[in-house]
């Protein structure tokens, strides 16, 4: 340990531990380890949830508002073979056990926070304008129906009597009827509820991490903005686009960067529209409130957050083409997200193993709301000392496959 590192950790411990976690070590029982999870979008909260049910003691640092980032921007989108195109591989699996998982979680959530999450089992067309793109969702029947019941692939007579307001030059579309939905500001605030009820400590506008450092017979202090210092035994990485933070205090290189996404909502638009409507260029998702959300424009643009016209009116301009009771109509409101991305679209979810204090739980990409129940699953069982169960395909290793792209620790 350097000397600034020394100093940062004698600090803490003059501090009286620093709003303490508890001894470190790895063979005691879960209700005295202290675990700090560092973002609380929809993967932090969930993590934070799963982790208090199995008995941790669990704080999460948030650098703003709790869901202000991602999460909160999202479309609430819950559709595993819509995302997942070309194979049934490990990606689909994880999507596909995480939507399954959704009915219970979101039941046990309900019931325990009295706050409705608005899950909609609307299912989903993901409509052909173009010759090419039938082709394809012919090649997706083909395997995604080994997965699922009720899939069709609909002409554009049979298209139409499911949405009379698609345009008349949609050739046809795949329905995937198991698919579904949720508003994403409601389970974020459902979870919000869920973590106090559990006795997670929340702590908002905890601003950006300062320092980070693993403390030998301690565990890993954290040092914020404005939130002050905290050790704890393990520290769960949930924080985004803004994850790969972790490279400027530990040698190790998390592969993360942000994407701008940019939705548009039209309001009282969204009764006229009954599924989920995927096309190459944009989706459209209907909400209880009336409104009809489409998305996503998506640039790099580093950490910049606005909305841009070009970005918006992509969106209006395949909206009037979708559905011509849109062409003209501006949209009520918009607004824009940064996806957290990794080099190959997977999550980061795994223990870094030259830190074995650390998990990983970040890079989801688009997918954050649908992976967040497998997701917390995962980073619980990593807590307890189990497997992931997917054979560690979503860990940091892959990216080294020699161990030589994450700096050794020395």
């Amino acid at each position: 340990m350097s000397a600034q590192s020394a100093g940062f950790a004698e600090s803490l411990r003059a501090a009286g531990g620093a709003k303490l976690a508890r001894s470190a070590g790895f063979a005691k029982s879960a209700q005295s380890i202290e675990v700090l999870i560092l973002g609380g979008g929809i993967i932090g909260l969930s993590s934070a949830w799963e982790a208090a049910k199995r008995g941790f003691r669990v704080t999460v640092l948030e650098a703003e508002e709790f869901g202000g980032q991602a999460s909160g921007a999202a479309a609430g989108m819950l559709a595993p073979f819509s995302e997942n195109t070309e194979s049934p591989d490990a990606f689909f699996r994880l999507c596909a056990d995480s939507h399954a998982r959704y009915p219970d979680w979101v039941r046990e959530l309900e019931e325990l926070t009295g706050r409705s999450v608005e899950l909609r089992g609307s299912g989903s067309l993901n409509v052909a304008f173009h010759e090419a793109d039938f082709l394809s969702l012919r090649a997706r029947l083909e395997w995604q129906s080994r997965y699922g019941t009720g899939f069709e692939l609909l002409g554009a007579s049979e298209l139409r009597r499911l949405e009379p307001e698609l345009s008349e030059q949609a050739l046809g579309a795949l329905y995937c009827p198991g698919e579904s939905h949720v508003f994403a500001p409601k389970l974020v605030g459902a979870l919000e509820e869920a973590c106090r009820r559990a006795g997670v400590r929340l702590v908002a506008h905890a601003g950006r991490v300062a320092g980070l450092e693993r403390v030998a017979g301690t565990g890993v202090a954290v040092r914020t903005a404005g939130a002050g210092s905290w050790l704890a035994d393990r520290v769960v990485v949930c924080a985004g686009a803004w994850s790969g933070f972790v490279r400027e205090w530990l040698p190790v290189d998390v592969p993360v960067h942000p994407i701008r996404g940019q939705i548009c909502a039209y309001d009282g638009k969204g009764g006229r529209i009954r599924h989920m409507i995927f096309s190459s260029q944009a989706y459209w998702v209907g909400k209880k409130d009336g409104s009809l959300v489409c998305g996503a424009s998506e640039d790099v643009a580093g950490f910049e957050r606005s909305v841009t016209e070009q970005g918006i009116g992509r969106l209006t301009r395949w909206s009037g083409r979708a559905m011509p009771y849109l062409r003209d109509v501006s949209p009520s409101r918009g607004w824009a997200g940064l996806r957290p991305a990794t080099l190959d679209g997977w999550p980061l979810i795994g223990s870094v193993p030259e830190a074995p204090e650390l998990i990983l739980a970040c890079g989801h990409y688009r997918n954050g709301i649908l992976l967040s129940p497998a997701t917390a699953a995962i980073v619980g069982d990593l807590l307890q000392g189990k497997n992931d169960g997917y054979g560690n395909v979503f860990g940091i290793e892959r990216f080294s496959p020699a161990g030589t792209t994450r700096r050794g620790l020395g």
